[in-house]
């Protein structure tokens, strides 16, 4: 999850200026974890002591009211519901690393994505975006290529995921959702040689781009690794509740930091 986390504040200062480049410098003055961030440890927090999302959620955002959340969700968490708003937004995806950590069956790992993402956004898009990106987590982290994960996202959720990075970025733009912004940060992943790379390639379609990061740098935690300088530097961005959560999933989910 240390790997979303660490895309979202590589990318966190690139979300207002978006660049076409992948020549950019990692971890840049400014930089610093935003509300992917955020409710990526609010899964995992969900998950580490079987929490409630809505109720996690609505403890986060009260811990970190100025991360950067969207509009609706902001709406929806400052008004203490529980009612999901449709939303096809891709903060379903940008939060869901953990799930792909914690399962080891596709099939409940499909059901928790989904669990996670319908609290809010319950659209079939929204719910899609946070099932590939877990299930593309899941798979590379038990072994699967990457031509075994792009088949089974373009089958299982009808994403099209064959067009080139360098096509994509000729006219890719600002686009929030799920359908506008998974296919192309799985694609930054699939193309990808490690972490940096991956990172590089989502952010430079000059998109969303702390929330493509987490996307794209979620996946190839699980393919590669982090590599240590990266996850020390993501670490020290972090305040301390929300390192001691990203320290408790590790040890218990993934190789220990």
């Amino acid at each position: 999850m240390l790997g979303a986390i660490a895309g979202d504040i590589i990318g966190s200062v690139y979300e207002a200026r978006p660049i076409k480049s992948k020549s950019f410098s990692f971890f840049s003055s400014g930089c610093r974890f935003t509300d992917d961030s955020v409710l990526t440890a609010a899964v995992a927090d969900a998950i580490l002591h079987n929490a409630d999302y809505t109720d996690k959620f609505h403890e986060y955002f009260a811990k970190y009211p100025h991360a950067g959340f969207g509009g609706s969700f902001m709406q929806w968490a400052m008004t203490g519901s529980r009612q999901p708003y449709y939303s096809f937004g891709n903060g379903s995806a940008m939060r869901v690393s953990p799930v792909g950590f914690a399962f080891a069956d596709l099939d409940a790992l499909l059901a928790e994505a989904e669990k996670s993402a319908a609290v809010t956004h319950n659209h079939p898009e929204g719910i899609k975006g946070a099932q590939a990106t877990a299930a593309a987590v899941f798979m590379a982290n038990t072994g699967a290529d990457k031509d075994e994960i792009r088949t089974f996202a373009q089958e299982r959720f009808g994403y099209s995921l064959d067009q080139p990075l360098t096509d994509i970025r000729q006219d890719y733009h600002f686009d929030v959702s799920c359908q506008g912004s998974v296919p192309q940060s799985l694609i930054a992943f699939f193309e990808s040689t490690d972490y940096e790379d991956a990172v590089r390639n989502a952010i430079s379609l000059g998109g969303d781009a702390d929330t493509m990061a987490a996307i794209a740098g979620a996946a190839a935690e699980a393919a590669y690794g982090l590599p240590d300088w990266i996850r020390q530097k993501a670490l020290s961005c972090l305040d301390v509740p929300l390192k001691r959560v990203v320290q408790e999933f590790t040890e218990r989910f993934m190789t220990a930091l």
